[in-house]
């Protein structure tokens, strides 16, 4: 049985990635709007597509450095594992890129043609390509490494565990990077478009525009997906090198979280294909009842394998526990960033931007209270049910139906980029009414998709730090020794260091499009009076080489960090600062997503009509607030939760060579 299901489950993943094609060339059927859309779709998808050529030209040379050291001080397998993991995510990252800069146009046009129902189809259906790419080339990657280790079931993890890092470290440098690109322009069209200019949101004067579009997807799209993508390979190698160091048969065990997630694809599947059913209702309940579709198909197929596999009901109460508890953080989530904290802070921008931030601040601090409880009760009762393979079988069942997950994630970007086409090519007030709806609700979306990417990062750094303790030989970690608190210290303080580095980075390259963006309103006669084009190609190669140049010492800090602690003070040390780095890093990621994501949608709310409107004193606060917290939840704080796993996996892959040391 065992035997046969491992070699099935890359095929299934196999069959995921037809099903991406078939949506892929589905989304090219729909009409992509007149001659004026299909220009301003094709600068933003070259945009795209040189940013990400340009970011995976220099990774590519941290890829060769990374690859040639863990050839030297591990082996050849495990360096070829660490570069499969790093070429899947950037496969990702290509594929729903492609994807989302085709759909964007399209979901304009079915706008214009059948309402928000055809809209949310369209933007739907090409955040669906983004998420099972990550579903499929996850359970692909990780089936095949297994089928060539499972007859050494003790080494096997050693060697996957390198596929584990090369998706993390490619997750880092494109999730700073991209956020670093996203931010910046969005921060610098807003500061000089928006308030100094007067002139509307995404209105086409503005040379910033098309690189906040493009920032969009680099940043949304790319970034995020492969942020999820290391979450979810990340949670089954942690869980199957618990299975190989705690069970005398460790096989079936090492094989249900592949086969868990293979079936969550198949039930993403059948989520994304929902929406169908459900794209009448209102947006907010159709994207909630297709992941819920998703989510009870996993279920009745995640208790027949365990049946199957393992006989033990109580795996399966573990996994259930890991599902709900991203299910309710993805609740929580959506509360403090669509419902009456943002009403607050909206209410809080009538008094001025101060009052907008302080406010703001307080709903990211509060924020956080909910998901660590949640988190804690599920780490807590997955013990109960299965010790550490509880806890790591649950981050597990949290990321399972990551392909529905993620494709409502990928959706925000899409109605973000079709509000702005809209607005770019005059289509109407109607038709942005409409898109703005659709957009809002996808910053809810993202947060979402956030929340279960942090969620699932404590328990998956959880379960790595109980990986790494046993491969070094550490019975426990003692808090009473001074290495170990300075090693809890430095841990801390990391996570810290990663927020203040990301911000000063799109501090710094938000003010060099703030610049340019008054240089061209100032020297090119006719921008403002919309007689004159701007100069676009320079404000997306400024913010691009930002960008690039920026991502390198925070994506080099999370490597080197883990190993100088590791190397210079000993593997309890070591211990105490992945402790460190979990609990802070957590806590900052949930507050700094949250808290932007509120900012956001309270301007949001204020630009529907409350508090005065657009123009109103109370919106020029929230755009303030909101552009504070812009970095907030697209560069600082989804990067911690990466940080914290990164930090972990490194750490795990390098612990066998600590511990020869020490």
């Amino acid at each position: 049985m065992s035997d046969t299901l491992a070699n099935i489950i890359p095929w299934v993943g196999a069959l995921g990635m037809v099903i991406v094609g078939i949506n892929f060339f589905a989304i090219k059927r729909y009409p992509a709007g007149n001659e004026t859309m299909q220009k301003i779709a094709d600068r933003i998808y070259l945009g795209a597509m040189t940013f990400l050529k340009r970011e995976y030209s220099i990774i590519a040379v941290f890829m060769v450095i990374v690859f040639v050291s863990l050839a030297i001080l591990l082996s050849i397998w495990t360096a070829v594992a660490y570069l499969c993991g790093a070429v899947c995510s950037m496969l990702a990252g290509v594929i729903g890129m492609q994807a989302a800069t085709r759909t964007a146009s399209r979901a304009t046009q079915a706008a214009k043609d059948g309402g928000i129902a055809a809209a949310l189809s369209v933007s739907f259906t090409g955040g669906s390509v983004m998420g099972l790419t990550v579903a499929a080339l996850g359970v692909i990657g990780l089936g095949i490494f297994f089928i060539f280790t499972k007859n050494d079931p003790q080494n096997a993890p050693l060697i996957i565990n390198g596929f584990a890092m090369g998706a993390s470290s490619i997750a880092l440098f494109a999730r700073v990077g991209g956020g670093i690109y996203t931010k910046s322009a969005d921060v610098g069209a807003d500061l000089v478009g928006k308030l100094e200019a007067g002139i509307p949101e995404d209105d086409p004067r503005n040379p910033g525009v098309i690189a906040d579009l493009v920032g969009d997807n680099v940043g949304d799209t790319a970034g995020m997906g492969a942020d999820l993508f290391e979450s979810y390979v990340g949670s089954v190698i942690a869980t199957m090198a618990i299975a190989a160091a705690t069970f005398d048969d460790p096989i079936p065990r090492m094989i249900l979280p592949l086969a868990m997630i293979s079936v969550g694809l198949v039930a993403s599947v059948f989520g994304v294909w929902s929406i169908n059913l459900f794209k009448k209702m209102e947006p907010h309940t159709a994207l909630n009842m297709s992941t819920y579709t998703a989510a009870v198909i996993f279920l009745v197929g995640a208790w027949f394998l365990i049946q199957s596999l393992t006989g033990d009901a109580k795996t399966f109460w573990a996994i259930l526990t890991g599902l709900m508890c991203g299910i309710l953080i993805a609740r929580e989530t959506e509360y403090f960033t669509s419902r009456k904290p943002v009403k607050k802070i909206a209410q809080a921008s009538e008094s001025g931007a101060a009052t907008n931030i302080i406010m703001g601040l307080a709903v990211g601090f509060k924020s956080a209270i909910l998901p660590v409880m949640t988190i804690a009760a599920a780490i807590w009762i997955a013990f109960e049910m299965n010790g550490l393979y509880g806890i790591g079988i649950a981050g597990v069942g949290m990321l399972a139906i990551i392909g529905i997950v993620m494709a409502t994630d990928s959706y925000g970007p899409i109605a973000d980029n079709a509000g702005g086409i809209a607005e770019m090519s005059n289509d109407g007030p109607e038709i942005r009414k409409i898109t703005d709806k659709l957009d809002a609700l996808g910053n809810t979306t993202a947060a979402i998709g956030k929340g279960f990417a942090i969620g699932s990062a404590a328990l998956t750094a959880l379960a790595l730090f109980s990986a790494y303790q046993r491969t070094v030989g550490l019975d426990s970690i003692n808090l009473t020794r001074p290495i170990t608190v300075i090693g809890l210290l430095l841990g801390s303080m990391i996570p810290f260091l990663m927020a203040a580095l990301t911000m000063e980075a799109v501090g710094r390259a938000a003010d060099k499009m703030v610049q340019e963006i008054r240089r061209q309103f100032r020297d090119i006669k006719g921008l403002l009076e919309g007689t004159a084009e701007p100069e676009v190609e320079t404000c997306i190669d400024i913010v691009t080489k930002s960008a690039l140049r920026e991502m390198i010492l925070p994506g080099l800090i999370a490597v080197a960090a883990p190993l100088l602690v590791g190397f210079l003070m000993g593997p309890e040390a070591l211990g105490g600062f992945l402790a460190g780095a979990t609990a802070t890093g957590v806590l900052l990621g949930v507050m700094m997503s949250n808290g932007g994501g509120a900012w956001d949608n309270a301007k949001k709310y204020i630009e529907e009509g409350a508090h005065g409107g657009k123009g109103s004193d109370a919106h020029k606060a929230a755009i303030v607030g909101d552009t504070v917290g812009d970095p907030f939840k697209d560069t600082s704080g989804p990067s911690m939760n990466i940080l914290i796993k990164l930090m972990a996996v490194v750490s795990l892959v390098f612990a066998s060579v600590i511990a020869r040391m020490f």
